[in-house]
């Protein structure tokens, strides 16, 4: 934050001495002091991520552009990040100042224009140019050496040989490239991807489906989309289950085409773009996701609004949702659940359980992954009575033996815990480890139940050893295993234990609660009172827990 502090203030001076040497040698009818002013809070919106702010005050300094060399590199940016795109390759060809558009950006948004136009000999000489910043960074390398294949590919409707490996990127781009050619091994391409071991590559099961779709390839797709589970699945595969389930072809069809040149690149920015989010660089993410749907208009614009809630910038979010229509149900739900938390953020959270509910019921038949989400909603509001029916109706749907059906138990048995329906929590812990054994979360949850009931000691110490076992690292079951060391007076080795819970979760009440309590019994009775005091002003402390703590903090123990 300071060298970002730095680096403004050193661009700020540089600036000003630039702007007074431009003003010595130009009239006063050349230079206008608010110019600056004006561009100076362009940056300062800019960098604060308020690109609305930027480009009003970016317009409004415009006489600056062949002043500053970075001045259309940042207008361009802006523009961008606000999904004006064809703006902002106006801006860069309006401009012959050949100094003032040397950067990786400007060259792209160029070619990307001559793509989406099929002006493909032109970005040959182009493309040749945009290789010169390849060493600056690894995606303008990845960007280059797909652009130029993909160009290759267009122009002589053959698959050239690309020297360079560039990992799982050159297996699925080789896919698309069969995909575009209607290759009879694009099947099979498709299949090396989805099959891949190394990696979660299930997005490219649609991919898969759309080109099953595309050559009535129908029956085939029937009976994969069988296969597939919608609990656990991405939107984009869950929405294609059902558009197949209800031979909505033509929504599958409109969405992507590997035939159609800008949606082969538009799947590639935001595979691009996906990568940047998960490494948290959530601007340059935004700018390729922009790009991604500047070439495919109804599609990935999801990863730009998950961005916007990431960062915060919620209002943002909300303008994009009102793309998503009403007739796909996942996307839809998921519009739904974000316009809820949105209501979350700023009014309450009961306001936004009302609206996700009253929205929910409008559902006649919601799909298992939407009867699943609104049991999780429940769950999170202390609705313990009503996550228990979802759960129950989910679980009703499902194969006793599945995954998904151990972790649903998982799941009813915690609320049926919190309701203080032991027996029935119980019942659907064990039969949850009955179909995953030994998993070491369920394994915790139903030993810490028992601890906290002084129930079956020895057995559920048993059961947090094996969980510890295999999470040495996992808070919950540092602290279970802690407390279980407390229960049976071994004072301390509890305090090991829960000094390591403390050490990652120092706000956690629960936690601290116990750490006070095994520093009580080994006579640190200050430190105790401290942590106790801390469990009492905390604000994610319910009450009961306030309650005993107080009591504690009068008496001790």
């Amino acid at each position: 934050m300071i060298l970002n502090k730095l680096k403004f203030c050193i661009f700020v001076f540089f600036l000003l001495y630039q702007t007074i040497a431009v003003s010595k040698t130009s009239t006063k009818k050349d230079f206008n002091p608010r110019y600056l002013s004006n561009y100076l809070s362009a940056i300062v919106s800019y960098n604060n991520q308020n690109n609305e702010n930027s480009i009003k005050f970016f317009n409004s300094s415009k006489n600056l552009i062949n002043k500053h060399e970075s001045y259309l590199e940042d207008y361009t940016f802006a523009l961008v990040l606000n999904g004006e795109v064809e703006k902002a390759i106006y801006q860069i060809k309006a401009n012959k100042n050949q100094k003032i558009k040397n950067f990786f950006e400007a060259d792209l948004l160029i070619i990307l224009e001559n793509f989406k136009n099929k002006k493909f000999k032109k970005n040959v000489l182009l493309l040749e140019n945009l290789k010169k910043y390849n060493n600056s960074n690894n995606y303008n390398l990845l960007i280059y050496e797909t652009l130029k294949g993909y160009n290759q590919l267009f122009l002589e409707k053959k698959i050239s040989k690309n020297e360079n490996n560039l990992g799982k990127l050159s297996l699925i781009n080789e896919a698309f490239f069969y995909c575009y050619l209607n290759h009879p091994e694009t099947n099979l391409k498709f299949l090396d991807i989805i099959e891949n071991e190394k990696g979660e590559y299930s997005r490219y099961l649609f991919f898969y489906l759309n080109y099953l779709v595309k050559n009535n390839q129908f029956d085939y797709a029937y009976k994969l989309v069988d296969k597939i589970e919608i609990i656990g699945s991405s939107l984009l595969i869950a929405q294609t289950k059902l558009w197949i389930k209800n031979s909505d072809f033509k929504k599958i069809n409109n969405l992507f085409s590997c035939q159609n040149e800008n949606d082969l690149l538009s799947e590639f920015f935001y595979l691009i773009s996906n990568l940047l989010s998960v490494g948290q660089e959530y601007e340059k993410s935004n700018f390729y996701g922009y790009l991604s749907n500047y070439l495919n208009f109804n599609y990935n614009y999801i990863q730009i609004v998950s961005n916007y809630f990431d960062t915060n910038k919620l209002d943002k979010a909300k303008i994009l949702l009102k793309r998503v229509d009403k007739n796909d149900q996942v996307y839809h739900w998921f519009k739904l659940k974000k316009l809820s938390q949105i209501i979350s953020e700023n009014k309450s959270e009961e306001e936004s359980l009302v609206y996700i509910e009253e929205e929910f019921n409008n559902y006649k038949n919601p799909p298992l992954n939407i009867l699943l989400d609104m049991g999780n909603i429940y769950k999170r509001n202390k609705k313990f009575i009503k996550s228990i029916e979802i759960y129950s109706k989910v679980l009703n749907q499902l194969d006793n033996n599945s995954e998904i059906y151990a972790e649903i138990l998982y799941r009813r048995g915690g609320s049926y815990e919190r309701i203080g329906e032991h027996s029935k929590s119980d019942k659907d812990l064990i039969d949850s480890l009955s179909v995953r054994p030994n998993d070491p979360y369920v394994m915790n949850y139903l030993a810490y139940g028992w601890l906290d009931r002084n129930y079956k000691i020895e057995e559920a110490i048993n059961m947090l050893e094996k969980a510890y076992q295999q999470k040495k690292d996992d808070p919950y079951i540092i602290d279970s295993v802690g407390w279980g060391y407390y229960l049976t007076n071994n004072f301390i080795n509890a305090e090991k234990f829960l000094q390591r819970a403390i050490k990652i979760m120092p706000r956690d009440p629960i936690v601290n609660d116990h750490y006070g309590d095994v520093l009580w019994k080994l006579n640190r009775k200050i430190q105790a009172r401290y942590y106790w005091k801390s469990v009492f002003e905390s604000a994610e402390a319910d009450e009961e827990l306030k309650i005993k703590v107080s009591k504690k903090l009068l008496k001790g123990l």
